[in-house]
């Protein structure tokens, strides 16, 4: 099994703070499973201009590739404006309209103020379901107030995403030993 981790946002530190703690706390939990971080801050994601994500060449490539041969995708961002940062919907423009079929996608949210709560609901989760994404309902929001000092620093947060980590891991095997199961009833 392999976890993809995207940061997606190149600016600020609490969307990385939260998604690298996620990685870390599913590394430690599920030592067996490749983990990925794709922060978004790190790399040179091209423009999409409509070309097949193989067409790409360096990090907007590797980016694009990585998600592809994910089996969980654990999306960590920002809200930004009343909305998902364009960064992040770059890459999902990359991408081909099946591209999260038979993958797990959970998400952490990071947000300045608890009005943007629903922003995941009316914005992302649609992205997702158009995607074909197999979607984890229940995300993690984190607030400012929930970060000191580039940590997390409110113990309720810091279980919901040890328990969306678990609720990912077993929705992936799950969905895994499904498929196996319908494909062994074809003899080719």
């Amino acid at each position: 099994m392999k976890a993809v981790f995207l940061s997606g946002s190149i600016v600020g530190s609490k969307t990385k703070t939260a998604i690298s703690y996620a990685m870390n706390k599913l590394k430690q939990a599920y030592p067996e499973i490749e983990t990925v971080l794709l922060d978004l801050a790190e790399y040179n994601v091209q423009f999409s201009d409509g070309r097949n994500y193989l067409d790409y060449s360096g990090d907007t490539k590797y980016v694009t590739e990585t998600l592809m041969s994910a089996d969980a995708i654990i999306i960590g961002t920002p809200i930004f404006q009343a909305s998902i940062p364009g960064t992040l919907k770059n890459v999902f423009d990359l991408l081909p309209v099946n591209a999260f079929r038979d993958k797990v996608v959970s998400m952490i949210i990071t947000a300045g103020s608890a009005k943007h709560y629903l922003i995941p609901e009316q914005q992302l989760k649609p992205v997702l379901a158009y995607m074909k994404a197999q979607i984890i309902q229940t995300y993690v929001f984190i607030e400012e107030v929930d970060f000191h000092l580039k940590e997390i620093v409110n113990d309720d947060v810091l279980f919901r995403i040890d328990r969306l980590i678990e609720d990912t891991v077993v929705l992936t095997e799950t969905y895994r030993k499904i498929r196996e199961a319908q494909e062994a009833k074809y003899d080719f």
